[in-house]
């Protein structure tokens, strides 16, 4: 299963994996907020507010790990970024080499 995920995720682009874990992160950080405004708000015995607390460093290590996983997946654009015009200069010296210098001659 953790292999087919691997292959599909190869499949899609890194902005595209970008998105998709910005929108999971945010989901996770709406939730986050939400359960420290029900914390502030409500009146919870000692049990609610634990397992409340529990619930909020959950969410706190998802939205770590997102943010993690953001900075590599950004980290890996700005290398193929950096790839593209690598390419794209290379192709613009062969054509200058190439083919700009044989209409010269």
């Amino acid at each position: 299963m953790a292999k087919r995920n691997e292959k599909k995720r190869e499949r899609i682009s890194v902005a595209s994996e970008i998105d998709r874990v910005e929108e999971r992160r945010s989901r996770c950080q709406e939730n986050l907020e939400r359960a420290e405004f029900r914390k502030r708000r409500q009146k919870l015995s000692e049990r609610e507010r634990q397992e409340l607390e529990d619930e909020m460093e959950i969410m706190n290590e998802r939205v770590q790990k997102l943010d993690k996983e953001l900075e590599t997946l950004r980290g890996e654009n700005r290398r193929n970024m950096m790839l593209s015009v690598a390419l794209l200069a290379v192709s613009a010296v062969f054509y200058y080499v190439f083919i700009y210098n044989e209409e010269d001659s």
